[in-house]
């Protein structure tokens, strides 16, 4: 690191843009130029480097929206739609598991509700809305054996 660096101005000439050169003291080959036009440094020769499709550089975006897409919005819809062919697919004397735990037979579907006997010696019922069903028991046995 024994070189001192020097900036030199030259002056500008009517056909020439102004240009300021960065040259180690005691060498006149320039190594980076700079231009007035868009200040961004150029090869001493003049070619320009070429420059990345915008395509490509897009291409990580894509893939990554894609990968948002499948994992927040497809899988939990398909899950939804899975849920809600279970639930109406119950009839009458099906056994049920709720959200809250609760284990009950079907006594009666309702659009808008489902009614549940969760005790046989009492006769204990209780109505639920059809988003609280978790699973079907007997499907699970039936799939079992």
């Amino acid at each position: 690191m024994n070189s001192i660096w020097m900036l030199a101005a030259a002056e500008p000439t009517a056909e020439q843009p102004e240009v300021i050169t960065a040259q180690p003291q005691g060498e006149n080959k320039p190594e980076t130029v700079i231009s007035d036009k868009n200040g961004s440094p150029n090869p001493p020769d003049g070619s320009e480097s070429p420059r990345p499709n915008p395509w490509v550089q897009l291409l990580p975006l894509f893939i990554l929206l894609i990968v948002m897409y499948l994992l927040l919005f497809r899988g939990p819809r398909r899950k939804q739609q899975e849920h809600q062919k279970m639930v109406s697919s119950l009839k009458k004397n099906d056994r049920v598991r709720t959200v809250g735990g609760i284990y009950g037979t079907v006594v009666e579907v309702r659009p808008d509700e489902i009614i549940l006997k969760v005790d046989e010696s009492t006769n204990t019922k209780i109505r639920v809305i059809p988003s609280a069903i978790a699973t079907v028991i007997s499907d699970e046995k039936k799939s079992l054996q």
